[in-house]
């Protein structure tokens, strides 16, 4: 299993590089979380989005999303080499607001496919587990699972610190962490801090934490440093642009 970060700023972009997207891989599948802002022209340098599988989104905030509507416009619009038009995109999302659900399907190009807290889902070669954030909106995390491995991936996607994050992460080979609040602004009731980031990553005994959903201000290298101080033994990394990590 390979995971690609293609982008890792939350809010907005900045010096070139996108908002939240992670392209997941395994045995040919190709599996977007998140479409955030530049993630479609970075995709492009991994895989065609004519040929993407599946598409999971956490909620619906804009930089979540931003690339959405082109992604769409793309697999209406281009066809492969032979002139065929792509398949009927899946795109698995909450039902929970109506008016951005309805808009993932679109002119039999994609299919919005609804979760909920209770559900589990099989999306090609994973298994996917989810739950729900304390942020805003309703918004999810994930527990990606390659089945033929049992290799785990948990995206704990935009959230404040829930106790419940150390369970749905244990033993996961890797976490990948909303931390865009620097030391000093934890319990906030939208994102987390790196040092919430690196308690979770050490009671859940985590093989390894990155650093994502990033303040576009201040020294970053200060919020490894703060994660390190919670979880000293564990292997703990920035988010960077077209990060591979393979599991």
């Amino acid at each position: 299993m390979k995971v690609t970060v293609l982008g890792f700023y939350g809010g907005y972009p900045t010096k070139g590089i996108g908002t939240s997207a992670y392209l997941i891989e395994s045995n040919g599948f190709h599996l977007l979380l998140d479409v955030g802002s530049n993630s479609l022209l970075t995709l492009e340098r991994y895989v065609d989005p004519i040929h993407l599988d599946a598409v999971l989104l956490s909620h619906y905030h804009h930089d979540h999303i931003a690339d959405l509507g082109v992604l769409q416009f793309t697999r209406l619009l281009k066809r492969d080499a032979k002139g065929n038009k792509p398949h009927l995109l899946p795109i698995y999302c909450h039902n929970e607001d109506i008016d951005n659900f309805k808009q993932m399907s679109f002119e039999n190009v994609t299919l919005g496919i609804a979760y909920n807290e209770e559900s589990e889902l099989t999306i090609g070669p994973f298994k996917i587990e989810h739950m729900k954030t304390l942020h805003p909106v309703p918004c999810y995390a994930f527990k990606i699972t390659e089945e033929k491995s049992n290799k785990t991936i948990v995206s704990t996607s935009d959230s404040g610190y829930k106790e419940a994050f150390i369970a749905f992460a244990k033993d996961a080979d890797l976490l990948i962490a909303d931390s865009n609040f620097y030391e000093g602004m934890e319990n906030h009731t939208v994102h987390m801090t790196a040092k919430e980031c690196g308690r979770i990553a050490n009671k859940a005994k985590v093989k390894r934490l990155i650093l994502t959903h990033l303040p576009q201000t201040g020294e970053l290298n200060q919020l490894v440093e703060q994660a390190k101080n919670e979880a000293p033994s564990i292997p703990i990394e920035l988010a960077q642009k077209e990060m591979t990590i393979t599991i």
